[in-house]
């Protein structure tokens, strides 16, 4: 009997137990070769029986049969009708230890598939936990390369918004210079002209007051000789000298008033040359002025001088000054002097020169007489 020595579960029942509750009634104690102790499994071990009311009611219909913890004689003789109990209670254990594995081997089963669906679980929630890391790094990564491109963008737009506001002002302050320079020029050009009109005022003054009120005859030739002209602008211009120096100022006034003659052609052309006024000699009108008034009152003898003395008058570049006749010595020292106080270099007459010409830049100095400086102003 040593070797069942321990605690044996015993399930003490008329009727053999069900495979699908292989849960015990009775814990078997083995003490020794005196005997075997029964022990309730719920009452020694404080386990609840699984098999519910119906065990324990047939627990409690055996107790009388077989008490708790009462001690069992196994080297009593047998009756000979209990051997055959004994056969059938070690089937019975047979069968209950096998139930009892049946069961930690389903027990175990279910731990161990329990356990790997665990893990499999725990692996699977740890991937997805892995994949949202990755994600959030990503999303975290892009975030911050968007926030670094929404910062550059920032900068560049404060950069270009300072760079064309200091373009703005740069433009604002040269616009008040050119304004100001304008201003400027504007106010030096009305003092240059309110100057020139002052000196134009001074010499129309000075023309008026040192001209005399009627022409000399004498100065002017062309004046003796009216016939001569092209066209006659009045009857009176038929008449001889002796009639024109016989009559009084205010005949001829009358004269002037009452008996005009108009030249249609002339004044044709005078009507056509205003509607475009220009310089140009292929005009008619500034041709007929140039053959018929300008020619004759600026030929000369010396021809090749006065045609220079004619495009100087054009041009603005001819100059009359006076000369003392003290002063001619010294002038010959330092300039080149065509002509001499007592002859023109136009006409070539000898007359007495109080005048002196000169053409542009050049230092030539050109004497003429009174009667041709006359027909030059």
């Amino acid at each position: 009997m040593d070797a069942f020595e321990g605690i044996h579960t015993v399930c003490i029942s008329s009727s053999p137990p069900a495979v699908s509750t292989p849960s015990p009634g009775y814990e078997l104690l083995v003490t020794g070769s005196k005997g075997i102790a029964l022990y309730s499994s719920h009452a020694f071990f404080g386990k609840v029986d699984s098999s519910g009311h119906q065990q324990s009611k047939h627990s409690r219909a055996k107790k009388e049969e077989c008490p708790v913890g009462k001690l069992i004689d196994l080297e009593a003789e047998l009756e000979p009708g209990t051997e055959s109990g004994e056969g059938r209670g070690d089937t019975m254990l047979q069968d209950e230890a096998e139930a009892q594995r049946r069961e930690a081997y389903s027990v175990s089963r279910l731990r161990s598939s329990s356990i790997e669906i665990r893990e499999k679980g725990t692996e699977f929630l740890r991937e997805q936990l892995d994949e949202a890391q990755k994600e959030l790094k990503l999303k975290g990564e892009e975030c911050e390369r968007l926030s670094h491109l929404r910062n550059q963008l920032e900068q560049e737009l404060e950069e270009l918004t300072a760079s064309l506001f200091e373009e703005a002002h740069k433009m604002v302050r040269e616009a008040n210079v050119k304004q100001a320079t304008a201003e400027k020029q504007l106010k030096e050009a009305q003092g240059k002209i309110d100057v020139l009109q002052a000196e134009v005022t001074a010499l129309k003054t000075l023309v008026l007051t040192s001209t005399p009120s009627s022409p000399n005859r004498q100065l002017h030739p062309q004046l003796l000789s009216p016939g001569s002209r092209g066209h006659t602008r009045h009857k009176s211009a038929t008449l001889t000298l002796p009639q024109l120096q016989s009559e009084s100022p205010s005949e001829n006034a009358h004269i002037s008033r009452e008996e005009k003659e108009l030249d249609s052609m002339l004044f044709a052309e005078f009507l056509s040359w205003r509607e475009k006024p220009s310089l140009d000699r292929s005009s008619a009108f500034l041709s007929r002025i140039y053959k018929e008034d300008i020619g004759p009152c600026l030929s000369f003898t010396c021809s090749e001088l006065s045609h220079s003395v004619q495009n100087a008058v054009e041009n603005n570049f001819l100059t009359i000054e006076p000369v003392a006749l003290t002063a001619i010595s010294t002038d010959k020292a330092s300039t080149v002097e065509f002509g001499g106080p007592k002859k023109c270099a136009l006409s070539g007459m000898s007359h007495l020169c109080r005048h002196r010409i000169k053409l542009g830049d050049k230092e030539n100095y050109y004497y003429i007489s009174p009667s041709s400086r006359a027909r030059r102003t």
